[in-house]
């Protein structure tokens, strides 16, 4: 690599430079001050685990995002973290052992092998909360309610919630028979919603003429908050984790109501099929190609560290919160002070900086540019008295 080219970052790793980092951690703030009020207890936990723990009851999809180093002391295969959510889990589990409901939230950069979509970043700030020990509907609806403040706190308007529920795939598969394989193509198919393929396969390899139908259907059940009394009509018969799973979709619906956000449910959606074991949802804007903030319940995870315990919880991108958010955080510009030996100067800086203002002092014979400085006002001696003065 040439001199000319080191400045070069790899492709997806980005860096955030002062104005904008001023907003992103005005941010991570404000929404760590929300966690805390609803409950939440922050954690921060280490950014390299043991891929034994760091990828246990994660799935695939984890994994193949993970970067893995050896670690000198022990030889043991280490991951950099890709998700927190498996690590507030082994907190939980572990650490922690809390008897009743934990409620853990966090902050923190996560590192992917490869981005999850075009033009995504590989660093993303994950920031999120994770509920241990509560497995009623009333969980997820906590959860979820307070993605939806999370955003509005960002200044995101006009947010469209994805509501679905892998149980009812799930459920109706129970008592098939499937194999792995032919669950797999099943799987593709609806999440494709190729109705003319899964029609066919359907027919090839259902014989319970009542499952095909509700499997048929299931694409078709995706829309409006309508959608719930369809799959009412158009499921009726079916296993009871089925129709549960429904009727837990109508309490969230119910729930999350008089906020200001348009549901959209597609009950043949699926995200983290293998990961997730109930409700699943995630939060867009119009015109912004990815979501904002996921999540879902998750009650196996702690399984790998010997204590299951229910658990949902939901993660945002710092950065692309900002990217979409309405509200000005301009921050508040500097004093700026210039170079003098006099002791009665050093006070007044200490001073106006225990009072919170962003003091900037000159060095003798440098050349000022405010601008560069971030500051638009200036102490000076007037008449043997210190005073601040705007900034021409």
């Amino acid at each position: 690599m040439t001199i000319a080219d080191r400045w070069l970052l790899p492709d997806g790793v980005d860096e955030v430079l002062p104005e904008r980092a001023q907003v992103v951690e005005h941010l991570r703030r404000q929404l760590l001050d929300l966690y805390n009020c609803w409950g939440y207890d922050l954690v921060i936990p280490p950014m390299v685990e043991f891929t034994d723990s760091l990828l246990s009851g994660s799935g695939s999809d984890l994994d193949l995002m993970t970067f893995r180093i050896t670690d000198q002391l022990s030889g043991r295969m280490m991951g950099i973290r890709a998700d927190i959510t498996p690590q507030t889990a082994r907190m939980d589990a572990h650490s922690l052992r809390r008897e009743g409901p934990s409620r853990l939230c966090y902050a923190g950069t996560v590192l992917h092998t490869r981005p999850r979509g075009p033009l995504e970043s590989r660093t993303p700030i994950s920031i999120g909360v994770e509920l241990f020990g509560e497995a009623t509907v009333a969980a997820d609806i906590e959860v979820i309610e307070l993605l939806l403040q999370s955003i509005s706190s960002a200044g995101v308007e006009n947010v469209h919630l994805d509501l679905g529920h892998v149980d009812i795939f799930r459920g109706l598969l129970a008592d098939a028979g499937l194999s792995a394989d032919s669950e797999a193509e099943l799987f593709d198919l609806v999440q494709r919603k190729a109705a003319r393929e899964l029609g066919q396969w359907i027919e090839a390899n259902i014989s319970d003429p009542q499952l095909a139908g509700w499997l048929n259907v299931l694409p078709s059940l995706a829309g409006s908050v309508e959608v719930l009394a369809a799959a009412r009509e158009k499921l009726a018969g079916a296993p009871a984790a089925v129709l549960a799973a429904v009727a837990q979709l109508e309490e969230i619906v119910a729930a999350i109501a008089e906020r200001n956000v348009t549901v959209y449910l597609d009950l043949g959606e699926l995200p983290g099929y293998h990961y997730h074991t109930g409700v699943v949802f995630a939060a867009y804007v119009q015109g912004y190609g990815k979501a904002l903030g996921n999540g879902g319940r998750y009650d196996h995870v702690g399984e790998a560290f010997g204590r299951p315990r229910p658990a949902t919880g939901f993660a945002c991108n710092l950065k692309s919160l900002v990217s979409q958010s309405a509200n000005n955080y301009a921050a508040k510009q500097g004093v700026f002070v210039a170079y003098s030996s006099n002791p009665a100067v050093t006070e007044q800086i200490a001073a106006l900086r225990s009072q919170g203002e962003r003091v900037v002092q000159g060095f003798d014979r440098q050349q000022v540019d405010y601008n560069e400085l971030n500051c638009d006002r200036a102490l000076v001696e007037q008449d043997g008295s210190w005073v601040i003065q705007k900034l021409s």
